[in-house]
């Protein structure tokens, strides 16, 4: 099969090509590389250095499937630059998906976020939950999410709601919750916790990655809509102890300025045959493995927000 990655230097797309790879897909490789390339070099890949809001329709040509990671993530990043944020996040998903049509691609896949529920009290958070989000990155995805589905009449799409993602990728992230108080641990031997009775849904790396292969695997079969992906659904001070219980360390806590609490309900996707293989403790000892071996190694390159005002990205 033939596939379109857009975002695929970035941290899910670092993993996911690879292993799309592996399956035996002719993948074609889209990014604008504002954080590298740490791509393999393969006979079934091709990489181009294209900004997703200029992306040549000329690169869907026989393209079965797209899996769409391009985006401007978390509330910091956007923050910085709110009319990029929409134009990325937004416009250009609309205009990949009317290029799509125009290509006669057959499915889209949309990475969008669990945060766009904003602050839930249920116990189960579902699909069929009113949307509140509380924030211009949760209105982005949340926006974009409407407009692709408008397009279900013409192709098959999949919207993707990830919990937060945690564990190992060759474009590490240091500021997302999980890999960010693990390396507090280790290379600061404390961890600061901000609030820490928020709680929220997790996914580990590799999971996600199958996730996007499942639904290509099993797209005739998956209906339209939009499917939770989050499976640990626990606080920030349960997140922080389990470290502690791993790496010796202290935990401070903080305020936090972040209500944001909410817990994932990923029955549906359960029932379409997918299962989780791993979880956060399993993305903590491959974190502290990598770190003991010398293979973990701080930059601004892992945090999202640093990188972009370094290099004037916003």
């Amino acid at each position: 099969m033939k596939i379109l990655v857009t975002g695929s230097c970035g941290y899910k797309g670092s993993v996911l090509v690879p292993r799309l790879l592996k399956e035996g897909h002719e993948i074609i490789s889209v990014d604008n590389e504002w954080f590298g390339n740490k791509l393999p070099n393969h006979g079934k890949l091709a990489h181009y250095k294209e900004d997703v809001r200029s992306l040549p329709v000329e690169l869907l040509k026989d393209v079965n499937t797209i899996i769409h990671l391009a985006n401007i993530a978390n509330d910091p990043a956007v923050d910085l630059n709110p009319c990029l944020s929409w134009e990325v996040n937004v416009l250009a998903t609309q205009q990949l998906a009317e290029k799509s049509i125009r290509a006669s691609v057959s499915h889209f896949i949309y990475a969008s976020s669990g945060s766009v529920y904003g602050i839930k009290k249920e116990d189960k958070v579902t699909e069929d939950l009113e949307l509140v989000p509380i924030s211009v990155y949760n209105k982005t995805k949340m926006v974009a999410e409407r407009a692709l589905l408008s397009y279900t009449d013409k192709m098959k799409v999949h919207c993707v709601r990830p919990a937060t993602v945690c564990g190992m990728s060759p474009r590490m992230r240091l500021d997302v919750a999980v890999n960010m108080l693990t390396y507090q641990a280790l290379s600061r031997g404390e961890i600061t916790v901000l609030g820490g009775k928020q709680t929220r849904p997790n996914i580990h790396i590799d999971d996600i990655a199958n996730l996007y292969i499942h639904l290509v695997k099993n797209s005739d079969h998956i209906e339209n809509g939009c499917y939770n992906a989050g499976f640990e659904n626990i606080s920030i001070n349960t997140i922080a102890k389990l470290i502690a219980s791993k790496v010796d360390c202290n935990i401070v806590v903080k305020p936090s300025n972040d209500p944001r609490s909410y817990r994932q309900d990923s029955q549906k996707i359960l029932e379409t045959g997918y299962a989780p293989e791993k979880s956060v403790s399993t993305a903590i000892d491959e974190i502290i493995k990598e770190y003991d071996n010398q293979n973990l190694v701080e930059s601004d390159n892992c945090y999202t927000v640093k990188w972009m005002k370094k290099n004037n990205i916003s």
